[in-house]
């Protein structure tokens, strides 16, 4: 960053009369004290990092985007400060989910996971998350991997087969996988959990011990079926003190280690069971070496994706691979995840690691879950944003990257995205303190003094220099603790607009004789801007691009001694950098993302959107609002007339599953459906709604409908009843579904 102008700082001078640089740094010490011993070490690490691999079978939402630009802001720090620093990750591209999307799509799993693969990719480029490289887990590279791992694990005893009761679904004619089957936890009792772990407790358990267990695939009680499955030994002796150790070893976050405690048990307990690592076929996975039929558990192959993407990067540069994951590797490894999967990445993958012969990670870093307004990301409210749907509506994504980044704190607390705070944030901070610095100044050089700059006004910069020097802001970013980092680094611009705004170089310019100074202020305002610029580029990384740019400085680097712009130094004329954030533009994706939960017409584009979205069959336009997000000037249709709870009970109204929908032929309203609500025989009913609905896309989806109102000979045939769905005055028919766990039959009440 070059050489400060002057030795001595005339820190007792203030201009002005106002406070003197002197005061405000010693106040700020006060507050703030900064360390020198603990700066962050120079010499130059070799750091592997990851983030969780995104499934490939829905859409990046801006839940998910938390951890990778969390990871991002990390790696480019790390980058800027002269380390050698990978950032890879990949698609998690196996199990169950693909094979039944692809099977539903009518395509190949190959060809599903391609597509989706770029999908990701374009998504995560347009927030500027830059992975050196992103692959996938149905790579050779990975397939390699975990069949080492496995093979070495099999030669050291930790593999074991036997036959086990699993789960079959009659209906589908396939064993299901744990996440496939629900029901009510057996530790907590929480209700419609999956058959691996209950996300309302953590408990982990068999798919065997849940209560009143039913397929999510299609509904119906499962079958025990016996089948061989392969076990990795995690009740071993020798993992079980791996753990115990390795978990208190500083690898985890405190609240994180203190979970692992709760699932290890005391000393001498057994409390951890041994991991199915095995499926059954039909899946779309890796088959596990020497056992026809079997394939690895998706959480087997996942982890290992890190090494798989890992080594695709090494055959592109010629890195070597075990000098980041051999057991001896002075590397560091970090992996960036969410904390709903702890107990994978800090019990199963350790364990994994170790006893196959590779380096376990350096640390795990967890983050919270993210809100929206303060409450779960919600279809019905239009708050579950897709990463493509931010783009097309707010379009700069660095607004997002520097929000988040005020949050995260590398804790595991939970976040929140309030989107009125979002925009008032944006535009205080951004705007109104960083951007403003050289709107303000920048014009003056470009008119005044031929793009030239001039002197440094030492004593106004002196604050600056030394919060380089103390790496304060560094150490806060080497810690995660981004919101005390952007904390500091908009008090240094709070304190670049005071030294402006006492200058007022709008007043200089216009008399006679303050050239000299005029140039003097705002050369010395573009030097703190770009040491704004300098700790503000991990987290806008577009935006300091367009700096250096506009500074005609060379990439900014972290490193060596804090220097000025020097004197006679060129800057080119000055953009606008960034504009307000308009709340109307969060208006509209938000009333956006409510309209695509509308029923889906035929249009194969919209179609995509609403699989990937995944709404729930429930989900309508929110709160009565209309596609513009207004209340629609129509009233609502005036309630009926009373009745008493004895005309209600005479209604029989009744789950039903859709077991199939198709077109009437001849019809231009109707839908013919075949319902089961738990007769022997199912029901078919005509349906006026065809409107609104694609018959393909209602087959398998859980419905209301009348039971005892009497059977209707029509031109088309005999309906045995009505489902229920709501409309008004404004287009559109809404069918009404029960939430998730309830099964054909149950009677509403």
């Amino acid at each position: 960053m070059g050489i400060i102008m002057q030795e001595s700082l005339p820190f007792d001078n203030p201009p002005h009369g106002g406070q003197t640089i002197r005061s405000r740094l010693a106040r700020f010490v006060k507050i703030r004290p900064f360390s020198v011993s603990g700066n962050i070490p120079m010499t130059t690490r070799k750091i592997l990092v990851t983030s969780a691999l995104p499934y490939a079978n829905g859409s990046i939402h801006l839940g998910h985007l938390v951890e990778y630009i969390q990871t991002d802001i990390w790696v480019r720090f790390q980058k800027m400060r002269g380390h050698e620093c990978h950032y890879v990750c990949a698609d998690d591209t196996h199990g169950t989910p693909i094979m039944l999307r692809a099977e539903k799509e009518g395509v190949t799993p190959e060809q599903l996971i391609a597509r989706v693969w770029q999908e990701h990719y374009d998504d995560f480029a347009a927030f500027h998350v830059e992975f050196d490289n992103y692959g996938s887990t149905n790579s050779n590279e990975n397939k390699a991997c975990a069949q080492d791992i496995y093979r070495t694990l099999k030669a050291n005893g930790l593999i074991e087969v036997r036959s086990i009761e699993q789960f079959y679904d009659p209906v589908k004619n396939m064993f299901l996988p744990d996440r496939f089957i629900k029901g009510e936890c057996p530790k907590c009792h929480a209700k419609d959990q999956y058959g691996d772990n209950c996300e309302v407790c953590g408990a982990a358990y068999a798919p065997t011990e849940l209560i009143n267990p039913f397929s999510a695939v299609s509904g119906a009680k499962p079958e025990l079926r016996n089948s061989d499955h392969y076990f990795f030994k995690l009740s071993a002796d020798t993992c079980q003190q791996f753990l115990r150790k390795w978990t208190r070893g500083g690898s985890l976050q405190q609240e994180a280690a203190n979970k692992m405690q709760e699932w290890l048990g005391a000393e001498g307990e057994t409390k951890l069971t041994d991991w199915d690592i095995s499926r059954d076929a039909p899946y779309f996975g890796f088959e596990i070496p020497d056992a026809p039929g079997k394939y690895f558990y998706v959480w087997l192959d996942a982890p290992v994706g890190y090494m798989g993407s890992f080594k695709q990067l090494c055959a592109k540069t010629g890195i070597a691979f075990d000098d980041y994951w051999k057991p001896d590797s002075e590397a560091e490894l970090y992996h960036f995840i969410g904390k709903d999967i702890l107990y994978f990445h800090a019990l199963f993958w350790p364990a994994m690691l170790q006893h196959a012969g590779f380096r376990t990670p350096t640390k795990l870093f967890a983050h919270g879950f993210l809100t929206v307004n303060g409450e779960k990301m919600s279809k019905s409210r239009g708050t579950f944003i897709t990463a493509r749907s931010y783009v097309d509506h707010i379009k700069n994504t660095e607004y997002l990257r520097y929000y988040y980044a005020s949050k995260l704190n590398g804790t595991m607390e939970d976040l929140d995205l309030s989107l009125d705070d979002f925009v008032a944030k944006v535009n205080s901070d951004l705007i109104g303190k960083y951007i403003n610095i050289a709107s303000r100044c920048a014009g003056f050089i470009s008119k005044k003094f031929d793009g030239k700059l001039g002197n440094l006004d030492a004593a106004a910069s002196a604050e600056f220099k030394s919060a380089f020097e103390s790496n304060e802001i560094a150490r806060c970013y080497e810690e995660r603790d981004y919101a005390r980092a952007l904390r500091e680094i908009m008090r240094l611009a709070d304190v670049a607009n005071q030294y402006i705004a006492e200058k007022a170089p709008w007043t200089m310019a216009k008399q006679d004789g303050k050239e000299p100074e005029l140039h003097e202020v705002c050369s010395t305002a573009l030097t703190l801007f770009r040491d704004l610029t300098l700790y503000l580029k991990p987290v806008l990384p577009e935006l300091a691009a367009q700096v250096e740019s506009f500074l005609n400085i060379e990439p900014i680097a972290w490193s060596g001694t804090w220097q000025a712009l020097p004197a006679g130094h060129t800057i080119n004329t000055y953009q606008h950098l960034a504009t307000r954030l308009d709340p109307k533009l969060i208006e509209a994706m938000v009333a956006a993302n409510q309209e695509s939960l509308k029923p889906m017409t035929e249009s194969h584009s919209q179609q995509r959107h609403a699989e990937a979205q995944q709404p729930s069959p429930q989900s309508s336009p929110a709160s009565g609002r209309g596609s513009d997000g207004e209340k629609p000037s129509s009233t609502l249709e005036p309630i009926a007339e009373t009745i008493n709870i004895d005309d209600f009970g005479k209604i029989d109204l009744r789950v039903a599953r859709i077991v199939n929908a198709e077109h009437v032929v001849g019809a231009d309203k109707l839908i013919q459906l075949t319902l089961d609500i738990g007769e022997e025989k199912t029901r078919n009913v005509f349906a006026g709604i065809k409107s609104a609905y694609d018959p393909e896309k209602l087959k398998g989806r859980m419905t209301v409908m009348v039971a005892n109102l009497a059977p209707r000979k029509m031109k088309f045939g005999l309906s045995e009843g009505m489902v229920l769905a709501a409309s008004g005055e404004t287009p559109g028919l809404f069918i009404l579904s029960p939430d998730d766990g309830a099964q054909p039959g149950m009677r509403i009440k």
